[in-house]
């Protein structure tokens, strides 16, 4: 089944907590705000993808289908997240296509990324339950939030580079710290 390459066009926000660069006990992870043509493309893609999975299925009437790997947090704005381990680990680049290898650069909620992704289906050990899920390629760092409290398959960082091109914002050596995503009072929950 060949992969549908997914990449958001315009930086996204980073929300909730974020292990990019440096794993959690749970190991690296990325989550994101996406909007309504992102989804159009993954349930497009789901369908395709789902179908691969139930002909792998040992009882497809009995089978157990997990549900979409995003959650719509707002009208039109859904949230996604992805993972891998330290042998899938995306190339994460700066806006003018350097890879970013420092593990303390702040990639906090708040910061805004470019990503790209793909969706793969598959079966679990038990042959009933069966989904998809969303997997890293590639990550481009647009800005940083200063006020904080991530498999690639033949893609290296020269070719995630190509594929993002270069933006007006962060780059390794030369940061430039932005507040424009600042929390204030009226913003907290609390």
């Amino acid at each position: 089944m060949p992969r549908n390459i997914i990449k958001t066009e315009k930086p996204v926000i980073l929300s909730g907590y974020q292990a990019v660069l440096k794993p959690s006990k749970f190991g690296y992870s990325i989550n994101v705000i996406v909007d309504q043509t992102i989804i159009d493309q993954l349930e497009e893609d789901r369908t395709n993808s789902l179908k691969w999975a139930e002909s792998k299925l040992k009882n497809p009437k009995r089978s157990v289908l997990r549900p979409e790997p995003w959650e719509e947090v707002s009208e039109g704005q859904y949230k996604i997240k992805l993972g891998w381990n330290e042998e899938k680990k995306p190339p994460v680049i700066d806006t003018s296509g350097t890879q970013i290898t420092d593990t303390s650069t702040p990639i906090y909620e708040g910061s805004t990324v470019k990503v790209a992704f793909w969706q793969k289906p598959y079966v679990l050990k038990d042959n009933v339950t069966y989904g998809t899920s969303l997997k890293c390629l590639g990550i481009q760092v647009i800005t940083l939030n200063s006020q904080a409290g991530v498999d690639t398959g033949d893609m290296d960082v020269s070719d995630i580079s190509e594929m993002f091109g270069t933006s007006q914002g962060f780059k390794v050596g030369e940061p430039n710290i932005s507040n424009e995503h600042t929390v204030t009072e009226d913003d907290e929950d609390f």
